[in-house]
C-alpha cells in the first residue's frame, strides 16, 4: 500500500517535472520568438535610422549654402533696417524743413498780397513786369522804347503812358500797365464760400472792364502822332486775364471795339518780338537800298575810270611812235656823221646803238571799260580827274599834287 503511494508519488512527481519542463520550454519557446521579433524591430529600426541619418546628412549638404545665404540675407536686412531707421529720420527732418518752409512763404505771400493790394506798389510792380518783358524782346531804352512820356492828346489833356514803342517809319506803339488787381487777390484768397469767390470775381472782371473804358477815353493815339489808333493794356498775369474773361466772356471783344488790347506777357513779347523783326527789316531795306546806290555809283566811276585809262593807252602810244621816229631820225641823221668821225680818228669810242620800242600798250577790251568812251563829254571837273566826288571835302593841295 505504501509503495503504491509512492510509486504514484514518484510517477506524479516525474509527470509534474515533464510538465513543467514542457511548460519551459512553452515559455522559452515563446520569449524566444518575442525576443527574435523584438531583434527584426530593432534591426529595421536601426536601419531606417541609418537611411534617416544619410537623408539628414544629405539634407544639411544640401542646405549648408542655404544656411550661409540666409545668413548674409538676414546681414543685409539689419543693414537696410538701420538705414530705414535713418532714412526716416532724415525724412522727417526734410517734412519738418519744408513745413518751416511752407509756412515762411505763406507769411511772404500774405505780405505780398498785402502790397499789392496798394495801388503804388501794385503799379511798380506792373511797370517792372513790363520792362522784363520788354527786354526779354530784344529792345533797348531810349533806342527801341521810352518810359513815362508826356503828351497831349487832341481834346488837350495832358498824358503819360508808361511806354511808348518805337516803330519804323517814325510810329510809336502806347503801352499801359496800370491793371487793376484788387478784386482779384480777394477772389484768390481760400474761402469755403463759393458765393463770394464768384462774387469777388465778377468784380475783378467790372475793374477790368471800367480800365479798359478809361483808357479807350484818353485817346492815346492822339498825343502820339503817327500811331495806330490803339493802346495795350499790359495784364501782368496770365491768371488775371483768364480770371476776368472767365467772369465776363465779352471782355476781350468789348476791348477790341473801345481800340485796346489785353495783353498777357506771352502776348505783348510775340508783338514786341514782331516790332524787333520789323525793325530788322527796315535794316536791311536801308542797307540794300544803300548797297544798290552804291553799286551804281562803282558802276559809273569804272566807266570814267575807262575813259582815263582808254587816253593814256593812246598817249602811251603816241610817245612809243614819238620815240621810234626819234630813234630813226638819231640813225638816219646823227649817227652817221658820228660815225665818220670816229672814221676820221677823232675819237676811238663806239656809239651805243638805239633799237626801237616794239611793244604797244594794250587796248582796253572791257564793256564796262569802254563805254565811257562812246558817252557825252564830261564836265571839266570829271574829265580830268574821275575819282573826285563833289559831295566829299575838297582834297588838301598836297593830295591835288599827289594825284596829278
Amino acid at each position: 500500500m505504501q509503495t503504491s503511494v509512492l510509486v504514484a508519488l514518484v510517477v506524479g512527481a516525474v509527470l509534474g517535472a515533464l510538465a513543467a519542463t514542457g511548460a519551459w520550454r512553452l515559455v522559452v519557446s515563446a520569449r524566444t520568438a518575442a525576443l527574435a521579433a523584438e531583434r527584426d524591430v530593432l534591426r529595421e529600426r536601426v536601419t531606417d535610422l541609418e537611411t534617416s541619418t544619410d537623408h539628414d546628412r544629405e539634407l544639411a549638404a544640401t542646405l549648408a549654402p542655404l544656411s550661409s545665404a540666409l545668413v548674409r540675407v538676414e546681414g543685409q536686412v539689419r543693414v537696410l533696417e538701420r538705414d530705414r531707421v535713418e532714412q526716416y529720420a532724415r525724412l522727417g527732418e526734410q517734412l519738418e524743413a519744408v513745413r518751416t518752409h511752407g509756412e515762411a512763404l505763406r507769411v511772404q505771400t500774405s505780405a505780398l498780397a498785402g502790397a499789392l493790394r496798394s495801388p503804388t506798389a501794385r503799379g511798380a510792380w506792373g511797370e517792372v513786369q513790363l520792362r522784363r518783358v520788354i527786354e526779354h524782346a530784344g529792345m533797348l531804352a531810349r533806342v527801341d522804347f521810352d518810359t513815362q512820356v508826356a503828351g497831349t492828346t487832341a481834346a488837350g489833356d495832358g498824358v503819360r503812358p508808361d511806354v511808348v514803342v518805337r516803330l519804323p517809319g517814325g510810329k510809336h506803339v502806347v503801352v499801359d500797365a496800370k491793371a487793376p488787381l484788387a478784386a482779384f487777390l480777394e477772389a484768390s484768397e481760400e474761402s469755403q464760400d463759393p458765393a463770394r469767390q464768384a462774387a469777388a470775381a465778377a468784380a475783378h472782371a467790372r475793374a477790368l472792364r471800367a480800365h479798359v473804358d478809361a483808357l479807350a477815353a484818353k485817346e492815346y493815339w492822339t498825343a502820339f502822332d503817327p500811331s495806330p489808333e490803339l493802346v495795350v493794356c499790359f495784364v501782368p498775369g496770365e491768371a488775371f486775364l483768364a480770371a476776368a474773361c472767365a467772369a465776363d466772356p465779352a471782355l476781350l471783344e468789348h476791348a477790341m471795339a473801345r481800340r485796346v488790347v489785353l495783353a498777357t506777357p506771352t502776348t505783348l513779347l510775340a508783338l514786341l518780338r514782331t516790332v524787333a523783326l520789323t525793325w530788322q527789316s527796315e535794316a536791311l531795306s536801308g542797307s540794300a537800298r544803300a548797297l544798290f546806290d552804291l553799286g551804281r555809283e562803282l558802276y559809273g566811276r569804272l566807266g570814267s575810270l575807262g575813259g582815263v585809262t582808254s587816253k593814256l593807252g593812246r598817249s602811251l602810244h603816241r610817245a612809243v611812235e614819238d620815240y621810234n621816229a626819234l630813234v630813226g631820225t638819231m640813225e638816219r641823221r646823227v649817227l652817221v656823221s658820228a660815225r665818220r668821225m670816229r672814221d676820221l680818228d677823232v675819237t676811238d669810242l663806239d656809239l651805243e646803238t638805239l633799237a626801237p620800242v616794239e611793244v604797244a600798250p594794250r587796248p582796253l577790251t572791257a564793256a564796262e571799260l569802254i563805254e565811257a568812251e562812246h558817252r557825252e563829254a564830261l564836265p571839266p571837273l570829271h574829265r580830268d580827274w574821275p575819282f573826285v566826288d563833289e559831295t566829299a571835302d575838297p582834297p588838301t593841295g598836297g593830295a591835288v599834287q599827289e594825284a596829278g
